[in-house]
């Protein structure tokens, strides 16, 4: 098998003859094979099991024919040697038990050591990259500032965020303690992945849409920035063309020119922003990753066509262009169905670039 490297050219914005596709939560509990391994084992378990995170990470390259592989973790994992008391409950998802509400909270947080505290991490990737030799790319990541801290103040998700833009507006000094504490620890994980292997860091802030943008700009902006900025500078120590790092704001339609302003060299964007307008509004010297909406796996075969189409046809010859979902895939999906997506996104992109 030929090494598959359209992820890695399209990031870096070379010529590519087709889009790659991937998907966010690929390796996930959508898949069957999946979820008769998380039947035996617990989340967390699998997470610090390098054999299983392994094994899981490889089964959407495998079965349904993605053009990277993204590790299978968890942003949370670095939560407990920051001294944070994480439990995945079943139905509720990731609960902290002791949350960062006050000064003298932020103060006890420690800072994460990668190699001590999420070691297993790094093992797994240097097994992923044997593994992945002849196949396709690695995709690391973690989670950013913002992202990070929503979760460690209000102690679960959320989408109402009350404790965190409370902390955010009425202590500022205690915030930016706290999110440089978090942006310390990220910087050294993800540059601690690219030290291990990881060809591509991916930077989630998963819930930065439900901030508005004055607030990104002042509380949240000036950290991500931090950490790409240094996630940039080390990748170019580890390899000479660098590590591509693709930041995802999701829901922050509404201000991409403020997350230009973090860097990178992906812009990640969901699918609440028509794909014709994300090409207005992204600079150039941003490759594009997204953005069909995840439910589009539920619609008839000629209906996604249809939808894949439009967004290749809105992107049209521009380099850099990565296709995938809006946010991640959705537990009930077929994967025949992605498997279904991934072939029009080949097909058609190939059919667009040689019409040019």
């Amino acid at each position: 098998m030929a090494y598959n490297d359209l992820f890695l050219r399209a990031a870096r914005r070379e010529a590519t003859e087709s889009t790659p596709v991937w998907m966010m939560r690929q390796a996930g509990r959508y898949m069957p094979e999946y979820r008769a391994i998380r039947a035996k084992h617990g989340f967390l378990e699998m997470c610090r099991t390098p054999e299983l995170a392994v094994e899981v990470t490889m089964q959407p390259v495998d079965l349904v024919g993605v053009d990277a592989a993204i590790l299978f973790s968890d942003i949370l994992v670095v939560f407990p040697g920051m001294g944070l008391d994480l439990e995945f409950a079943k139905g509720e998802g990731p609960v902290i038990h002791n949350p960062v509400r006050t000064a003298a909270d932020v103060r006890k947080l420690r800072l994460s050591d990668p190699l001590g505290d999420t070691g297993y991490v790094m093992d797994t990737i240097k097994i992923l990259r044997g593994e992945l030799e002849n196949k396709v790319p690695l995709i690391g990541f973690g989670g950013a500032p913002f992202t990070l801290a929503s979760y460690m103040i209000e102690g679960h998700g959320t989408r109402d965020y009350e404790y965190t833009k409370a902390l955010m507006w009425g202590e500022p000094k205690i915030w930016d303690e706290l999110m440089t504490k978090i942006t310390d620890t990220v910087i050294a994980y993800l540059s601690a992945q690219i030290d291990a292997g990881a060809q591509t860091i991916q930077v989630f802030d998963s819930w930065v849409g439900y901030v508005a943008p004055r607030d990104y700009e002042r509380s949240v902006l000036p950290h991500t920035k931090r950490v790409i900025e240094a996630l940039t500078a080390h990748g170019k120590k580890v390899v000479p063309e660098g590590v591509p790092i693709i930041h995802f704001p999701n829901g922050a339609t509404s201000m991409l020119d403020l997350a230009q302003q973090a860097g990178g060299d992906v812009l990640g964007v969901d699918w609440r922003l028509d794909m014709k307008h994300v090409v207005e509004q992204v600079d150039e010297r941003f490759a594009i990753q997204g953005n069909i909406d995840p439910v589009a796996l539920f619609a008839p075969d000629d209906e996604l066509e249809r939808m894949v189409v439009e967004i290749l046809e809105a992107v049209g010859t521009r380099p850099g262009h990565i296709f995938n979902l809006g946010h991640g895939i959705h537990k009930t999906s077929d994967p025949e169905k992605a498997r279904t997506m991934i072939r029009y996104v080949h097909e058609h992109s190939e059919r667009i670039r040689s019409v040019s």
